[in-house]
């Protein structure tokens, strides 16, 4: 793998994204990762995982640098397979911990919030959905994740507004469930999870599968209108104009 790394100890497996200083999703990583958590699904002798970053970063999101110069037939792809992933990951049965260790916004907090737990570092990160701001129209299932976590009020003003919030303020809505020293993160999570995991197995995942019934039917659901959406809009001036600002500037540091 050359995206991820993953280490198991104690029936838990510890997958921490790798790519780069910012841990910018591209095809690769999404399809490493969708296959980890295949594996881990059904590797009976592993009960639970913990998805973390690295440095400064969870994840910074969809890598739009790579994304820009895809043809259009190689973008609907790519969107395919990200949607594919999050409604895997949303329907994932086995405890999953997010240890966000920086920053996570966009693509970065969809992965935190298909998780069970969140717990992020304290200091200066941020997460949220801000992806309207920058051109792209967010799905319907990726909103019934948002809004899974924060209610729908605040999801809908969050991402209407591309707001990223503060450590601070994302503990306060509900968008992460706990705050720590970032030297303590990765201890945090695993204590958490091994509280999921000490619990009767089949219980436990199944009334995850329950509570997550409506979110995962969602995540599931034909896309193809609202990807038809998308697309149209990620190819128009406007939104290719955004793009290129921000990519600019990302060359820039």
């Amino acid at each position: 793998m050359n995206t991820i790394k993953v280490t198991i100890k104690d029936h838990l497996a510890l997958i921490t994204l790798d790519r780069g200083r910012s841990n910018a999703l591209n095809r690769e990583m999404i399809t490493e990762l969708n296959d980890m958590l295949n594996s881990i699904a059904s590797d009976q002798n592993i009960a639970g995982a913990i998805i973390t970053g690295k440095e400064n970063f969870f994840s910074a999101g969809l890598d739009l640098i790579e994304l820009y110069n895809y043809s259009e037939a190689e973008a609907e792809s790519f969107w395919h397979l990200f949607l594919d992933f999050i409604a895997n990951i949303t329907s994932f049965r086995k405890p999953l911990v997010a240890a966000i260790n920086g920053h996570s916004p966009a693509g970065g907090c969809v992965i935190a919030l298909a998780c069970d737990y969140r717990i992020m570092a304290e200091g200066k990160a941020i997460i949220g959905l801000n992806e309207v701001p920058v051109g792209i129209i967010v799905p319907n299932s990726i909103f019934h994740l948002y809004s899974f976590w924060i209610g729908n009020a605040h999801a809908s003003r969050s991402l209407l507004e591309g707001k990223l919030f503060t450590p601070e303020e994302a503990l306060q809505v509900g968008l992460v469930d706990e705050l720590v020293n970032p030297e303590s993160i990765l201890t945090a999570a695993e204590r958490r999870i091994r509280k999921y995991m000490g619990m009767e197995r089949n219980t436990w995942e199944q009334s995850k599968l329950n509570i997550r019934k409506d979110l995962i039917a969602a995540t599931r659901a034909n896309q193809d209108e609202a990807l038809a959406l998308m697309l149209k809009q990620w190819w128009a001036p406007t939104t290719r104009n955004i793009l290129k600002t921000i990519i600019d500037n990302l060359q820039k540091k």
